[in-house]
């Protein structure tokens, strides 16, 4: 229900961090690192979280897994008053506590547009709807005049748009979020006026976009390109491999998640990836005050 984003008085404007999955050296979901990435984002500017995205790798989580990462995620919503999309199942989405449900263009299948907004119109209601638009993953193209129709549909409360490209959006309804979902170019969908993003490279320089985001909303270009420019460089890095698998390598080496391990189909990222991310990120100055910290609880 809309009440779910009304009640947090805002609209979803601001960065996002998805967060990933945290496991423990016995393979278990470590849910108190998980609680810690959450604070340690929010306390460095994040404007909400994201559970069981593509970057929390939900489709190797058991279902009593999803739900104890919800359970965390919403009970760090809650204390820090900040909104929560949640992905994955509908269901969990629904439960209190949660803002909206990231909710993919479906894939594969390729409807067509007019089917795209078809599904939907059947689907909102429910909960509010974050749609999630990366075509190149589920090989479905949509029109500007298509996504202003999907954003007029009730219930629809903002989009990740990841398309690769850059495209100027404009007569989007009053409470609808655009938010960037391609991490190396988020400078100029936020210059374009986006309302925020949706980005993964953000557990390792919450504060660098943050202030990219600051910088481009009161019109400080110079600021915002020579951030942006070097965070872009930084998510090209985190992304040479599937992701998330760069950034548990680079969170892991910094101390603030005891392994890097991903599941299956996932592969561990090659050491000469991670390095190259730490180097990057420190050569920039972008790496987070967390890393010098040793990763150390709140």
């Amino acid at each position: 229900m809309l009440e779910q984003v009304e009640a947090f008085g805002m609209e979803l404007h601001g960065i996002f961090v998805p967060l990933i999955t945290p496991f423990a050296p016995d393979g278990a979901v470590a849910l108190d690192v998980l609680e810690r990435l959450a604070h340690q984002v929010l306390d460095d500017g994040a404007a909400g979280l994201v559970a069981l995205g593509t970057t929390g790798e939900p489709g190797s989580l058991s279902a009593a897994e999803q739900e104890a990462v919800v359970d965390v995620t919403v009970r760090v919503a809650r204390e820090r008053g900040v909104p929560l999309i949640v992905g994955a199942r509908p269901d969990l989405a629904a439960r209190p506590g949660v803002t909206a449900a990231l909710s993919l263009v479906p894939p594969f299948v390729r409807p067509g547009e007019a089917g795209v907004v078809a599904h939907f119109e059947a689907l909102a209601g429910d909960v509010p709807l974050v749609i999630y638009h990366v075509p190149y993953r589920t090989g479905q193209e949509l029109s500007i005049t298509s996504i202003r129709r999907l954003a007029a549909i009730p219930g629809v409360v903002g989009m990740k748009y990841t398309t690769g490209t850059v495209e100027v959006i404009d007569e989007l309804p009053p409470g609808f979020s655009l938010l960037g979902g391609d991490d190396p170019l988020i400078s100029p969908m936020l210059a374009i006026g986006a309302h925020g993003g949706i980005l993964a490279s953000a557990h390792v320089a919450t504060r660098s976009f943050v202030e990219m985001a600051a910088a481009w909303r009161d019109g400080d270009v110079q600021r915002a390109r020579s951030l942006g420019g070097r965070l872009a460089e930084l998510s090209r890095a985190l992304f040479a491999e599937p992701n998330p698998t760069v950034i548990k390598g680079m969170l892991c080496a910094q101390g603030r998640i005891p392994t890097a391990s991903v599941r299956l189909p996932l592969l561990p990222a090659t050491r000469e990836s991670v390095d190259a991310a730490l180097a990057g990120g420190e050569a920039a100055d972008l790496v987070g005050h967390h890393a010098q910290e040793g990763g150390q609880r709140r």
